[in-house]
């Protein structure tokens, strides 16, 4: 399916402004109040104004953490912003494209800055590029890792200094099933996507004796804006999804939501899941574990298929 269009990069004075925003301390919120899953912990979300971190972000917050989050689109992130807020919780948006390293500095600062340090990194941000191998230009396959890939290491490289004067911490990437089992037109994806778990692998050896955890999820198919085209009425939508799944997700036949995702998220970032690291979770319902053979029509089946 066509991948929703992203804005182009910000200026970098516009990160850095703001980023300088967020000196005044927050007050307190509701989110603080002791016996929460992430009370007191600071969380960092990247591309949360839609999708995957958007709803990894509330659920963050909804769990006591103080979230600072980013993505391109500064409507959206205010928006997630003030739903945070309303709902009790406790969050900041600071605009930062995940291709410019001295924007994800300043972000990552920022974040820092204003909440007293960071505990959980979340590296969301993501674009969706399906092309044929040879009709895709080199500038859409350096965008596409740009942001798939390269973001994933600025992101990593930003948030360890910050992690290590805290003793430790988490950093979970997203990946994907499509990495796994890639599809035609996919190669700038899964080649971005490889690229992630390559770097979850050597930073998780490079600061595991230092109390660093680092892992990645493989989301499956979800349903958010990177997946659903523009303009389809929500009754047509709901009659896909149910008609895609069974097809497409032989375990738990349906498509994965954003809040699925999120409470992965979240379970690798507690203490539950304490000595993982360096691993890849699929969170695809089942859908890169196999599936039913399928038999022409017409041709008798062997016996046991």
């Amino acid at each position: 399916m066509p991948a929703s269009p992203f804005s182009r990069r910000a200026a970098l004075s516009g990160a850095v402004a703001a980023a300088a925003t967020v000196a005044a301390a927050p007050r307190a919120r509701a989110a603080d109040a002791p016996g929460r899953r992430f009370a007191g912990k600071v969380v960092l979300v990247t591309g949360a104004t839609s999708g995957i971190g958007r709803a990894t972000a509330k659920a963050f917050a909804a769990e006591g953490a103080r979230v600072g989050f980013c993505g391109r689109r500064r409507e959206l992130g205010r928006e997630v912003e003030r739903e945070i807020r309303q709902a009790g919780g406790e969050a900041t948006y600071l605009h930062a494209d995940v291709r410019e390293a001295e924007q994800v500095e300043a972000f990552v600062d920022g974040v820092a800055r204003r909440y007293g340090g960071l505990d959980i990194a979340f590296n969301n941000a993501g674009v969706e590029r399906s092309k044929p191998l040879h009709e895709m230009t080199v500038a859409e396959w350096d965008d596409a890792l740009a942001t798939n890939e390269r973001g994933v290491f600025l992101g990593v490289k930003y948030e360890i200094p910050h992690l290590l004067r805290r003793g430790g911490g988490v950093i979970v990437c997203t990946s994907s099933a499509g990495a796994e089992r890639v599809r035609p037109g996919h190669a700038a994806y899964a080649a971005g996507k490889r690229g992630v778990e390559g770097i979850v692998r050597a930073a998780a050896m490079d600061y595991g004796d230092r109390g660093v955890r680092i892992n990645a999820i493989r989301p499956g198919t979800t349903d958010t804006p990177l997946v659903r085209p523009a303009g389809v009425p929500d009754a047509d939508w709901e009659a896909f999804k149910k008609a895609w799944g069974p097809l497409n997700v032989a375990g738990l036949r349906r498509m994965a939501t954003a809040r699925d995702i999120a409470a992965a998220v979240l379970a690798l970032a507690g203490d539950e899941l304490g000595y993982v690291t360096g691993a890849e979770i699929a969170v695809d319902g089942g859908a890169t574990a196999g599936g039913p053979q399928v038999w022409p029509q017409g041709f008798p089946k062997p016996p046991g298929v």
